[in-house]
């Protein structure tokens, strides 16, 4: 995996967002749109942490939705296996192991926004490691002050299987806080995909 300095060495600079920044840019947007990552972690647990990147996220299948929705304003472009290819139309098919879009003004402007990709079966989230792992788009996401974020549980979800530093310092700041419900879901998730996971104990 490239680091932070060998993507802006060859794929050129990024600016920084913030969940603010993506809700004023999604405003309108008729899709399904949520922030991941860190700042979910973040807006969750009121425990401020640095950021690298902001995790912009939406179902696969409504790329073209949102190609139409930033028409004229950011080109739209696939992130696949190292290489990037711009996508020209809305209805222009995804590269073959596309999981993430970069977004920017033009060829001379920095890269604003990089969306994640997510596996949806019609109305549901399907977790990318394990489909038996899913839970209704409807029920993915909460907002606060006009900014939608990925739920807690499900954001821990996705930080289970890789486990980094940062991970567990996120762990530590959110699983005591998480409601009956939502480490009943986490317990039963991890149980499925991950049954040795470490953090099944504390819940």
């Amino acid at each position: 995996m490239l680091s932070h300095d060998d993507v802006v060495r060859w794929y050129g600079p990024w600016r920084r967002r913030t969940p603010d920044d993506a809700a004023a840019l999604l405003s309108g947007y008729p899709g399904a749109w949520w922030i991941a990552g860190g700042w979910a972690v973040e807006a969750f647990t009121g425990a401020p942490r640095p950021h690298g990147d902001l995790d912009l996220s939406i179902p696969v299948a409504d790329t073209p939705l949102l190609h139409e929705h930033l028409h004229g304003r950011l080109d739209v472009w696939a992130a696949f296996d190292g290489a990037l290819r711009p996508l020209l139309t809305p209805r222009q098919v995804l590269p073959a192991g596309c999981s993430n879009l970069w977004l920017r003004a033009d060829g001379a402007s920095p890269w604003v926004y990089d969306v994640l990709l997510m596996t949806a079966d019609g109305a549901d989230w399907v977790y990318k490691r394990d489909a038996r792992v899913r839970r209704p788009l409807a029920e993915l996401v909460w907002e606060r002050d006009g900014v939608r974020y990925l739920r807690p549980e499900v954001q821990l979800l996705h930080k289970a299987a890789a486990l980094r530093d940062v991970d567990r310092v996120d762990a530590e700041a959110a699983l005591p806080l998480l409601d009956a419900p939502a480490r009943s879901w986490l317990r039963s998730a991890l149980s499925t995909a991950h049954p040795q996971h470490p953090w099944l104990e504390r819940l």
